[in-house]
């Protein structure tokens, strides 16, 4: 089973690396100030506190649950320790009242194409559009006809195919939503993100997603 690193010890962070102790994943996590500042977290959830600059060794899968406008300041190391064929995902949403303003995504460009751009590797967008409250909720098993369904959105392939089979282990059915491109489908404001809706429903909701103009 994949190894889960996370960056961020917020309510999206800790909710994912809970869930994904609980369904067996291998979970390490780091933030800004240092494992020190994670026992808590550690103790709660089961996910392995670690320094930045340990957080990306043996990843198979890189999250990054942290405010947008933080994605540029993180080390280069984040990236350049990435084992070969490790997906790095972007479960955040942009907020300009939180992250201060950024030119490119203001002025149109998919959050995640500018989370791309600055990392400077293919990301995939998955897990934005729940609630952290609902991620350690709702989940339900394979099959039940209420079961919530999530938006995943990349370019590469095989990476998106990764990280929905990950949405269906922790309880959710995973809704393939085409390449980085269309992630703007998934942003905080349009129809999908922060709505609980099953999967014949999710497709209605990307339809009436209305792009920045």
């Amino acid at each position: 089973m994949s190894k889960i690193a996370i960056i961020g010890a917020g309510r999206v962070g800790q909710a994912l690396a809970g869930r994904l102790v609980e369904t067996g994943y291998s979970v390490k996590v780091a933030n800004s100030r240092g494992p020190d500042t994670l026992k808590d977290f550690a103790r709660t959830t089961g996910a392995e506190a670690v320094g930045i600059a340990d957080i990306s060794s043996g990843a198979d899968v890189l999250i990054l649950a942290i405010p947008e406008y933080r994605v540029a300041d993180l080390p280069k190391s984040v990236i350049s320790t990435l084992p070969k064929g490790a997906v790095v995902v972007d479960a955040n949403n942009y907020a300009s009242s939180r992250d201060g303003g950024i030119a490119e995504i203001d002025a149109g460009l998919p959050t995640s194409q500018w989370v791309s751009k600055q990392l400077g590797v293919g990301v995939v967008k998955a897990f934005n559009t729940i609630f952290a409250s609902r991620l350690v909720s709702l989940y339900k098993r394979k099959g039940d006809p209420e079961r919530i369904a999530l938006p995943v959105a990349g370019d590469d392939t095989v990476g998106r195919a990764k990280i929905m089979e990950i949405v269906e282990r922790l309880g959710f059915t995973a809704f393939d939503a085409g390449p980085l491109s269309e992630s703007w489908r998934l942003e905080f404001g349009q129809p999908v993100c922060g709505n609980t809706v099953t999967l014949e429903e999710l497709p209605l909701l990307l339809q009436r997603a209305e792009r920045k103009k």
